[in-house]
């Protein structure tokens, strides 16, 4: 059976331009009536025998040139989700609807499952990207819809939810592209099922509990505070509410009754005498705003006095995010909000979301945001879409419970793939020394996702910038060019290698690349270390452009012959831990700024010094200057500061400036979206 898509109208482009480029390409081509039929795309739903693992599978047949990403997806009527709940053997009990293509997986199914065995697991990462990114999404989506459609196995991607803020600014979204993505793609890279939303409103309530406190405790005396924290009831006793005693533990005071407490204690208790300098708390919001980088609050008239300079960051770089990413259940995840330091008091002893009282209110808030989402791919395979974490001041990956259901799905045999963010020295590096170790999920098999392009880049390559075209020599065959800047590549493999994972190179081939500059990858590669390394057409022709990416995948996960190592112990000091991924990256050694030397002195004190590192650099570099391109030696990582995520759990040493608010650029992706009134469809999202 067929179903016969509408005639696209569509923009030419080459797979190696990025997302603005591709809207500002020169010639739109409109289909004469006569030779409509040469733009339909068909869509064959295959007979699977019923021994078949996947039985939505939903076969394409593409249309050459590729059309636009969002005329690809809204050209695909998808399968209702309970069909692909059905699918992973989930019954209504196991998820709940949100409308007709997506759903909630809720957190029993772990339970569930508790004593069924594990699919492999699979991570993507890459080289080090140009600013228009190499394709993992793409390459993560195409992976799995050749293990699906083609391959007959079971598998489940697991992909970050995407930020509004770039959807709306410079990217783009983050559904995949071409032939492998995610649909409904207006509704991933929306709002989805409100989970960012739910973290903007769980940070802003603590941000708020947080001057809420200082104001009240700048106009009240120690017995005022007490009277106020424990109202008597109608029988006139006054008593500790149950997060009360969280704080009372924490300070060593056993007594139960407030009446009991001494005046000395009263003001341990009720004074939390917070330092507004030393608050690391900011407020959030989901859309890219240069101009709330740096703001002033308290100017009103009933605030007099409490006037502080703050900042917004976009929602993805809350810590609410990092800690739904690394949480393991809803008790975990409530300890872990509670947990939260928002700052020191003024004798230097770190306030949390708990001694604020509002722990549990957070807790509240994320309840619903801590259960995956389900989706599908353009060829029907499922995907969980968890989480989405920075991946600079955060690990960058998507969600410890959704890997954790999916792998229990998937069963004994069966395929998890899940995405890291940036480079495998950032995205991968994270994955594997803070996701895995909280997790206790050990990966068969890492693919590093290369292009022509970006290794032209570090082969001495003119820059690539977003929204120009691409030089002459990007799109012209260059074999010696690509041949020098392997040397990236060869870091990258050298590097994961090293964690006991096999390590897959998957070239995302685009239509300028040449045959001899393909081959020169695959020869780089396999000199390099890699298990194999594949050429792939996923963008192009779908899961069929990755099947032999598929087979490499799964001879790699079935002969794993190392247990998984970590780059570093957690009982290392602080900087005996950066150093050591300081040196992964080719560095000789580590200088400390006066600020960051006081910041591992008092974390080291605080009894923090035992958590992971989680480095904030440029993705754009295995250094800290993005200019340095290929595999740099000999530098001197600079950390200009270290801040700390408690309640996530890690430390993150700042690698020069980062930014946690994006701006707008002149031409925002924003000039392009509208809806179709007539058919309610979104268009102009890419």
């Amino acid at each position: 059976m067929f179903l016969k898509t509408q005639p696209l109208h569509f923009i030419i482009f080459n797979e190696s331009t990025d997302t603005r480029a591709k809207r500002n390409q020169i010639k739109e081509i409109t289909p004469r009536k006569n030779e409509a039929k040469r733009f339909d795309i068909f869509f064959s739903e295959p007979k699977m025998s019923s021994s078949s693992s996947l039985k939505t599978v939903r076969q394409l047949q593409v249309a050459s040139p590729v059309p636009a990403d969002i005329d690809i997806a809204n050209s695909v009527e998808p399968f209702h989700i309970s069909e692909i709940a059905k699918d992973l053997n989930l019954s209504p009990k196991h998820y709940d609807l949100y409308g007709k293509y997506k759903a909630k997986v809720l957190l029993s199914v772990i339970d569930e499952l508790k004593g069924s065995g594990d699919g492999h697991y699979v991570v993507v990462g890459g080289i080090t990207p140009t600013p228009l990114g190499e394709g993992k999404s793409t390459t993560t989506v195409g992976l799995c819809q050749a293990l699906g459609a083609f391959q007959d196995k079971k598998v489940v991607t697991c992909l970050r939810q995407p930020s509004q803020g770039p959807t709306f600014g410079i990217k783009g979204g983050a559904a995949g592209g071409g032939y492998s993505q995610v649909i409904p793609m207006d509704e991933f890279n929306l709002h989805l099922t409100g989970d960012i939303h739910a973290i903007t409103a769980a940070n802003n309530l603590l941000a708020a509990a947080i001057d809420t406190r200082i104001f009240h405790e700048a106009t009240q005396s120690d017995k005022a505070l007490m009277n106020r924290l424990c109202p008597p009831n109608k029988e006139g006793k006054r008593s500790f509410n149950d997060i009360m005693f969280r704080r009372l533990t924490k300070l060593g005071i056993s007594k139960t009754s407030p009446e009991d407490l001494t005046p000395e204690e009263v003001k341990k208790f009720a004074r939390l005498d917070i330092d507004p300098d030393s608050i690391t708390w900011r407020r959030v919001m989901d859309i890219n705003d240069r101009f709330l980088r740096k703001i002033t609050i308290g100017q009103g008239p009933d605030e007099k006095g409490m006037v502080r300079e703050t900042a917004f960051d976009i929602s993805v770089a809350s810590e609410i995010m990092a800690v739904l990413a690394l949480t393991t259940s809803l008790a975990d995840m409530r300890e872990r909000l509670g947990k939260m330091v928002i700052g020191n008091s003024k004798a230097g002893d770190p306030v949390t979301a708990d001694d604020l009282g509002v722990g549990g209110a957070l807790t509240v808030l994320m309840k619903d945001a801590i259960n995956p989402t389900l989706m599908q791919t353009l060829e029907g395979t499922p995907v969980l879409v968890h989480a989405g974490p920075f991946a600079n001041i955060a690990h960058g990956n998507s969600s410890i419970v959704a890997d954790k259901i999916a792998l229990k799905l998937v069963g004994p045999g069966g395929f998890v793939v899940t995405e890291a963010g940036f480079g495998a020295d950032i995205g991968t590096e994270k994955f594997m020394n803070i996701k895995c170790r909280y997790s206790g999920l050990t990966p068969q098999c890492a693919i590093i996702v290369a292009t022509i392009r970006a290794l032209k880049m570090h082969g001495g390559g003119p820059d690539v910038v977003a929204g120009k075209p691409l030089n002459n020599a990007y799109i012209t065959e260059n074999v010696a060019l690509v041949e020098a800047g392997c040397i990236n590549l060869a870091k990258h493999i050298s590097n994961t290698k090293a964690y006991g994972v096999n390590v897959v190179v998957a070239v995302n081939k685009f239509s300028t690349d040449s045959e001899a500059e393909l081959n020169a990858v695959r020869n780089s590669a396999l000199a390099a270390g890699a298990y194999d390394a594949v050429i792939c057409t996923h963008h192009a022709h779908g899961g069929k452009g990755a099947v032999d990416l598929g087979i490499a995948v799964q001879r790699a996960c079935e002969n794993v012959t190392q247990p998984l190592k970590f780059l570093y112990p957690l009982d290392f000091s602080i900087k005996e831990k950066i150093e050591a991924i300081a040196r992964s990256y080719g560095a000789s050694g580590v200088e400390y700024s006066d600020q960051a030397e006081k910041q591992i002195e008092m974390y080291s004190k605080q009894g923090f010094s035992g958590l992971p590192i989680c480095m904030a650099k440029t993705q754009y570099s295995f250094s800290h200057n993005a200019s340095e391109k290929g595999a740099p030696t000999g530098f001197v990582l600079p950390i200009r500061d270290v801040r700390a995520s408690i309640g996530a759990g890690f430390i993150y040493p700042l690698v020069g400036t980062m930014s946690t608010m994006p701006g707008l650029p002149t031409r925002p992706c924003f000039y392009d979206i509208d809806l179709d009134t007539t058919t309610g469809r979104v268009i102009g999202l890419s």
